[in-house]
């Protein structure tokens, strides 16, 4: 060092020395303390966000054998809007109004505010997750009470009769996804569960199709009933290979080379929904006059559609606790934990009516008459 240098530290020992300090044990303090500090740096960096997310995914797919399609959604959702941002920052950093900046003042809030909202709630989980695991100290998660971004619009669209002909219509010359849409209609099981089906699930002399537990979002088996109108559907759909409705392995099938080649369930759904939303203005228009107009729709409008129509069969015996379990919905409290009856004759007879009415209704027939719904088993 140079005479400068020295002479500062001459200072700084003398100083130490009248306070009572040793000189070497402040050296060693101040060593230990850097060392600390770069142990925390160095910690801080290993527990970036897109590290920290990425435990996070693999734990939660570990919990669920792998399976859960709702995770890859908000997997894939985070990954497009929030790693590029705060992937390589340590989670220590990362502030509540830095992510508050990121849903709103980016844009992304005022283009897409239904994303940004389940983002924030996707997050607030991650942030608990962290809390629990030790990456973050308990109460510190940026994610913990970010702004409320809108509000979520609760979907109410059921289709008019004439609505459910047009699209019974429409799909028939669609292949899978039409066999698809109709199964959804008959059964009022959600898209995913319906598109996914294995000829392995379906058990056609007991009529029923029982969906695993891994498939369901309730995470439980759920049995369901199948109708003469759900079983027509399913005999329609030719056997490929593991999926009921798949555009795969047709061309080994067709060419009559032994054993269908491996399937995988249909995608492509928004193309397809654009092409069927198409077909069924057309039909409706023949049904109902050129004036005619098709309000927009989802393809879970059918399945609430389908729960309404069977709500609605009140007068034939049919409770709306009957038809929450057709539809698999989970039973709050003490009963939901120890009730573990299928009660499979009562989904029977809910399905059976509805595939008598959804029969009615897309064989332009007004009416099941009561005496042919009581005849149902």
């Amino acid at each position: 060092m140079d005479l400068a240098e020295a002479r500062r530290i001459a200072r700084e020992w003398r100083e130490d020395l009248r306070q009572g300090i040793d000189p070497r044990d402040k050296a060693e303090a101040a060593r230990r303390d850097a060392e600390a500090a770069k142990r925390v740096a160095e910690r801080e960096q290993a527990n970036t966000f897109e590290k920290a997310w990425s435990a996070y995914v693999e734990e939660r797919k570990g919990d669920s054998n792998g399976r859960n399609r709702t995770l890859d959604v908000v997997d894939g959702v985070i990954k497009k809007h929030i790693l590029p941002v705060l992937g390589a920052r340590p989670l220590t950093e990362i502030t509540r109004r830095e992510t508050n900046d990121i849903l709103s003042g980016s844009g992304l809030g005022k283009k897409h505010q239904t994303h940004a909202r389940r983002i924030s709630s996707y997050l607030r989980t991650f942030g608990r997750w962290a809390e629990n695991d030790g990456k973050i100290d308990d109460g510190k998660s940026p994610f913990d009470r970010l702004k409320q971004i809108g509000t979520e619009a609760k979907r109410s669209r059921v289709l008019t009769d004439d609505e459910v002909r047009a699209i019974w219509k429409a799909s028939a010359g669609m292949g899978p996804f039409g066999r698809a849409v109709r199964l959804m209609l008959a059964t009022g099981q959600r898209r995913s569960e319906v598109g996914d089906m294995e000829w392995r699930e379906v058990n056609v002399a007991k009529k029923l199709w029982t969906i695993p537990h891994e498939r369901t979002k309730a995470d439980r088996a759920h049995v369901v009933p199948l109708s003469a109108r759900a079983l027509s559907i399913i005999a329609d759909a030719p056997k490929l290979g593991a999926h009921v409705f798949t555009t795969r392995g047709r061309r080994r099938a067709q060419e009559g080379q032994g054993r269908p080649s491996a399937t995988a369930p249909i995608s492509g759904w928004s193309k397809f929904k654009k092409r069927l939303d198409a077909l069924a203005l057309e039909e409706l228009k023949r049904l109902a006059g050129e004036d005619a107009t098709f309000p927009e729709w989802h393809l879970h409008d059918l399945r609430r559609t389908a729960a309404t129509r069977m709500t609605g069969m009140g007068k034939l015996g049919v409770t709306r606790l009957h038809v929450s379990f057709v539809l698999n919905h989970s039973v709050p409290g003490v009963t939901g934990v120890y009730d573990l009856y299928e009660y499979l004759a009562e989904k029977t007879r809910v399905l059976d009516l509805w595939g008598a009415r959804l029969t009615a209704i897309v064989e332009d027939n007004v009416v099941v008459s009561l005496e042919a719904a009581r005849g149902l088993r």
